[in-house]
């Protein structure tokens, strides 16, 4: 199968960068596109940011644009979500999500379009 893990999570203070990864194995680990999602306490879990595997096509969360950049290294099989100027508000545990039979160019937001998730990592931003 498909086995997602995430990592680099941390606690942070406002105004810091941190960037997490995702590394895919397995072989059946051909995504169409990667999407990390973010889920805080008592909130449901949201979309953050998305990348076809062929690396362009980025999609982000309006509260994150300017803030966040997603990447992906195909060598690797690993995708990225670089985060910098950290907020209170990015505090969560963050998903990262491979699509494989989804339709990215249709509605590349909807958790429901991807196929494998990972366990996720936390992360933590102090004032």
């Amino acid at each position: 199968q498909v086995q997602l893990v995430e990592s680099g999570g941390g606690l942070v203070q406002t105004g810091d960068s941190l960037r997490i990864s995702c590394a895919g194995s397995g072989p059946r680990f051909f995504p169409i596109a990667m999407g990390w999602f973010r889920q805080a306490p008592g909130k449901e879990r949201e979309f953050v940011a998305a990348i076809r595997w062929t690396g362009d096509g980025t999609y982000y969360v309006e509260s994150v644009k300017g803030r966040f950049t997603i990447s992906r290294d195909k060598i690797k099989n690993m995708v990225f979500l670089q985060m910098n100027n950290l907020e209170v508000g990015d505090t969560a545990v963050y998903y990262c999500a491979a699509m494989r039979r989804g339709d990215y160019s249709k509605n590349p937001r909807a958790d429901n379009e991807y196929d494998y998730w990972g366990r996720g990592t936390q992360v933590t931003v102090s004032s």
